[in-house]
């Protein structure tokens, strides 16, 4: 069977997802309570895998208490962290688990990370691993032959930067995703309308690749500006921090530009990717202002 996101994306209609980052701990209540409270506004929850480096629970079991709680879960998968071995034996168990939906990642550096000791692995590269999961969706053992129970059902999405200074070098490396087998494009932030314009129209549109475009709440100008220190590829412009900072109410001015560039983007791409970490409350706002109702 078909994920729903595979099934609504391939029939040309929008889809926004959220996302959802796995406890610092072994207790799931609240980010499972965060999901449920988002369930009918948007098409699927995306797992972040040790995002920035830091650890947390493992994406693969919070996908699966999403999937008990008949939720959508899109499951991240970095190479940061595992060889090839283990992520093929992550990839089989999705499947196993009846996850379908795969965000096939780099992974950020463990530079930006709080623990620099950690060895990054980067056996495969992202574009390896969505071409392992096209292998093993036809069946094929990655040593050799068929795999014995028959081929695996896995739904590959890319990430992308749209946002990326070289452009060509950009096209390039999702025309290489898009060969190995990336069924969508998620991207990073984006804060500016033309430059996601151009990223469709130019690079994704011609290869005809669905992208749900990344819309980040910033809560803050100080918010703003720790992301673009920290956060790899990030890039908020300044006229987005001049006007938090001329806010007497910034989370709400945040929300208000969310939910501006929801509305634009779902123009021009698509579909959306919410990410408001540790303020998953106000995503209903966004979408509120944005209009938008899934149902």
């Amino acid at each position: 069977m078909k994920s729903k996101l595979q099934n609504r994306l391939e029939s040309g209609l929008s889809a926004i997802t959220a996302e959802i980052m796995p406890p610092r701990g072994g207790n799931t209540d609240l980010a499972l309570s965060k999901a449920v409270e988002l369930n009918d506004l948007v098409h699927g929850f995306n797992v972040t895998d040790g995002s920035r480096a830091i650890m947390r629970m493992s994406s693969l079991a919070l996908c699966k208490l999403l999937l008990e709680a008949k939720l959508e879960p899109i499951l991240q998968l970095s190479c940061r962290d595992r060889n090839r071995i283990a992520l093929q034996a992550e990839l089989l168990g999705a499947h196993a688990l009846g996850i379908r939906n795969i965000l096939c990642l780099t992974g950020d550096p463990v530079r930006v990370g709080d623990q620099s000791q950690s060895k990054s692995v980067q056996d495969l590269n992202s574009i390896e691993l969505i071409d392992q999961v096209t292998s093993l969706n036809k069946g094929i053992d990655p040593v050799s032959g068929l795999l014995p129970d028959g081929p695996t059902n896995l739904f590959a999405g890319a990430a992308a930067d749209p946002n990326c200074k070289g452009f060509d070098g950009l096209r390039r490396r999702i025309e290489l995703k898009k060969k190995a087998g990336a069924n969508f494009l998620q991207t990073q932030m984006v804060m500016d309308q033309k430059v996601l314009e151009r990223f469709c129209k130019e690079i994704t549109e011609p290869m005809q690749i669905p992208v749900l475009a990344g819309v980040f709440l910033i809560k803050s100008a100080k918010n703003a500006q720790f992301i673009n220190r920290v956060v790899p590829g990030a890039c908020i412009p300044q006229s987005i921090i001049s006007r938090l900072e001329g806010s007497s109410n910034p989370i709400d001015e945040g929300i208000s530009i969310a939910a501006e560039q929801v509305k634009s983007f779902l123009g021009i791409a698509q579909g959306v990717h919410l990410m408001a970490v540790k303020a998953e409350q106000h995503i209903p706002m966004i979408l509120d202002r944005a209009n938008i109702n899934i149902s």
